[in-house]
C-alpha cells in the first residue's frame, strides 16, 4: 500500500553550500549528513511539517547524482513514495508489466529499504519506493 509521498530528491553540486543558504538565509535547519556508500552520496533532508527534499551531493563522479548533474545539472532528480511491505510491492508491479531499476531492495539514507522504478515506465519521473521509520 501506498502510503504518502516520503520526499522530493534533489541533485546538488554542493550540500554544504545549500544547507548553509537554507540555514542563514531561509531559516531552515538541514538534518545532519549522511554518506551512502554504495550509493556514491551524502544527503540530508530538509523537513517541514510532513513534506521532506532530500538534498544530494555526489560523492564520485561514476555515481549516479555524479551522472545526472553531469548531464542534466542541478534540480529535481526523483520522487519517493513511502510503501508498507516493499518486497510485495516490487513483485505486484513487476506482474503488472512496470520496469525496475532495483528487483530487491537495497538500503538507502536512515537505514530505510528503498527500490526505484525505471523511468521508461514513468513517463521519464525516477519514481523511488521506500519503507523505514520515520
Amino acid at each position: 500500500m501506498f502510503k504518502k509521498i516520503d520526499h522530493i530528491g534533489v541533485a546538488v553540486k554542493n550540500l554544504e553550500t545549500l544547507g548553509s543558504f537554507f540555514e542563514e538565509k531561509v531559516g531552515i535547519k538541514l538534518s545532519e549528513p549522511e554518506v551512502v556508500e554504495e550509493q556514491k552520496v551524502k544527503a540530508a533532508f530538509i523537513k517541514i511539517g510532513e513534506s521532506k527534499i532530500e538534498l544530494m551531493e555526489s560523492t564520485s563522479p561514476e555515481g549516479a547524482i555524479g551522472k545526472f548533474i553531469e548531464k542534466k545539472g542541478e534540480g529535481f532528480q526523483h520522487i519517493a513514495f513511502s510503501v508498507t511491505n516493499i518486497e510485495e510491492k516490487l513483485a505486484q508491479l513487476k506482474e503488472k508489466g512496470v520496469q525496475l531499476i532495483d528487483q530487491t531492495p537495497r538500503i538507502g539514507a536512515g537505514g530505510k529499504k528503498i527500490a526505484f522504478l525505471h523511468p521508461k515506465s514513468t513517463s521519464g519521473i525516477l519514481v523511488e519506493l521506500c519503507e523505514g521509520e520515520e
